[in-house]
């Protein structure tokens, strides 16, 4: 274990790693203890490899040009996140002024150890840091015992491995600082694009409440109860960044913010109280998605719900403890696209009991349902330490029960879109063909709806000589534009143009897709004895509004 000499003020940094992305999410954990350690008067730097997609071993030359007293590292569990970990530790641990090294996060909560041996760390925290880790600096500036701080994992000298007992969760998420979002890119962070955004929308992730009140089996994110903002304080600093940022976006990144239905309702009346210029979206539950609540949650911004429906097969649903049914989310899923909200679609295959029958399920749900707000494949389970399912694949065989963790990162997860664990009947093989077939015919899908729209966008731009089209590089983001909404008016008013329009024509219409219904909220009326077409565009068509009065 690295020594500190005691001072009043620790010199920290930040490592932010790049996920090779054109855009990167606000590092919310770093947020969450930047804003703790801030107030209690520490120094910390940014080391922003997302932005600038510097070289590993850019790292190791920073550490090297500047003295730090602490370098912090925070991941999740994922094969690209525990790769560039290896690589990030590398450039560390060769520094010339090695600070003292610090890992947190989801990923190596469940195996600390693993994570310790493979990283060379000094130190990780468990769970939720802001208690932890102000107790750690503390500690260490002091020089006294790593055992009196609550929530972390460490090895002495000879190799002997230690844990202590997490501290409670904060329960009072009010009582945390804000983030200091002044530490952080802001004006890079905020072009982050979403489903249903705005070309010109400027977006920032926030958290309303933490902690889930479901038990899925894939989930890793296992921390008991739920713990809510007060809807007033959250709708403050969503004000503060409308004002200070221009942010017109939020995207709540809670586990679940439909945990609540009373929460949400709060959260929406808030949102409509302020009137701010600001959207949203947030992941939802099908079991809590009334039309009443959709209804009130469309009034105060939000555009896009993330539903994680992952089959539709019962017996698949029951295998995972979903806590859902195939009625209960065709009748959520309906009532969200009627309301005019944009609904998110997972899915996952693999898991005990799934076949090609129950994949086939699945594929023909996402054919008819899916709006395009954005794009859709089907992946397979993945068994990720701390989840229930981690340690199914160990008990059934499917991972090394000796060393669990090595076997799932070194061997088994090496990419997302492959098989980690086959929990199936199916040989892997198998398991592939049924990938490759419901991938195919999704994204098939998906880019005959792009073609199909284009080239509706090229015979509007020339019948109509629309003098405000931007060219069709413009027209490519994740939201409407204005342009496709003018579209949608411009084709409902063309009365006598033959059968081109004929997919307007019926009430509730539904198109057939490689012979499946296609769900199709549009609905229009004829005045008749002006013999104009009046149609009640569903909300799902029309545009985001940016204002709300």
């Amino acid at each position: 274990m690295v020594k500190l000499v005691a001072t009043l003020t620790m010199k920290i940094l930040f490592v932010v790693y790049d996920n090779g992305s054109y855009d990167h999410t606000f590092p919310m954990g770093f947020g969450a203890i930047g804003g703790v350690l801030i107030k209690e008067g520490h120094e910390i730097e940014v080391w922003n490899q997302d932005m600038h997609h510097y070289p590993d071993d850019n790292l190791r030359t920073h550490l090297d040009s500047h003295h730090f007293d602490a370098v912090f590292i925070s991941l999740i569990a994922g094969y690209y996140q525990y790769q560039k970990m290896i690589n990030l530790s590398k450039a560390i641990n060769t520094s010339k002024d090695r600070p003292i090294y610090i890992m947190g996060g989801y990923g190596p909560t469940p195996e600390p150890k693993f994570f310790l041996e493979k990283s060379e760390c000094d130190i990780i925290c468990l769970g939720e840091g802001e208690v932890t880790v102000i107790k750690l600096i503390e500690t260490l500036e002091s020089n006294d015992s790593l055992t009196t701080v609550p929530g972390i994992a460490w090895k002495d000298i000879d190799g002997t491995f230690h844990t202590t007992e997490r501290p409670p969760q904060v329960e009072d998420l009010d009582s945390l600082p804000w983030y200091p979002y002044e530490l952080f890119p802001m004006y890079y962070y905020r072009m982050l694009q979403l489903p249903r955004s705005e070309n010109t929308d400027f977006c920032m992730p926030m958290m309303s409440a933490r902690g889930c009140t479901f038990k899925c089996t894939f989930c890793y994110r296992m921390d008991p109860g739920y713990r809510k903002r007060d809807p007033k304080a959250l709708l403050d600093e969503v004000e503060f960044l409308y004002k200070t940022y221009r942010i017109t976006r939020i995207t709540f990144q809670d586990d679940l913010l439909m945990s609540s239905v009373a929460h949400t309702v709060e959260v929406c009346n808030e949102f409509i109280r302020r009137k701010l210029p600001v959207t949203w979206d947030c992941n939802g539950r099908l079991n809590y998605c009334s039309p009443e609540l959709l209804h009130l949650m469309k009034q105060a911004g939000c555009v896009f719900i993330n539903y994680g429906i992952e089959s539709m097969d019962q017996a698949v649903l029951n295998s995972m403890k979903k806590g859902l049914s195939p009625k209960m989310i065709i009748n959520g899923i309906e009532d969200t696209l009627d309301e005019g909200i944009s609904p998110g679609f997972n899915f996952i295959f693999g898991c005990i009991g799934d076949n090609r029958e129950t994949l086939k399920k699945s594929v023909e749900f996402l054919l008819k349902y899916d709006d395009f707000s954005q794009k859709r494949t089907i992946r397979p389970v993945t068994p990720y330490p701390g989840s229930p399912l981690y340690h199914t694949a160990i008990q059934m065989g499917l991972l090394d029960k000796d060393n669990p963790a090595e076997d799932f990162y070194e061997h088994k997860h090496l990419n997302s879109d492959l098989i980690c664990s086959n929990f199936t009947e199916m040989s892997d093989n198998e398991f592939y063909d049924c990938l490759e077939w419901a991938n195919k015919k999704l994204m098939k899908n998906f880019y005959d709806e792009q073609k199909f729209n284009t080239l509706e966008q090229i015979e509007y731009l020339y019948r109509t000589k629309d003098v405000e089209f931007r060219g069709f590089r413009h027209h490519s983001g994740g939201g409407e534009t204005n342009t496709a909404t003018k579209q949608v008016n411009w084709e409902n008013s063309q009365v006598n143009d033959g059968d081109r329009f004929n997919h307007i024509e019926q009430e509730q219409s539904k198109k057939q897709v490689d012979g499946i219904e296609r769900y199709v909220v549009k609905t229009p009326t004829y005045d008749q004895k002006n013999q104009t077409k009046i149609l009640n565009i569903s909300k799902k068509s029309q545009a985001p509004s940016r204002i709300f009065q």
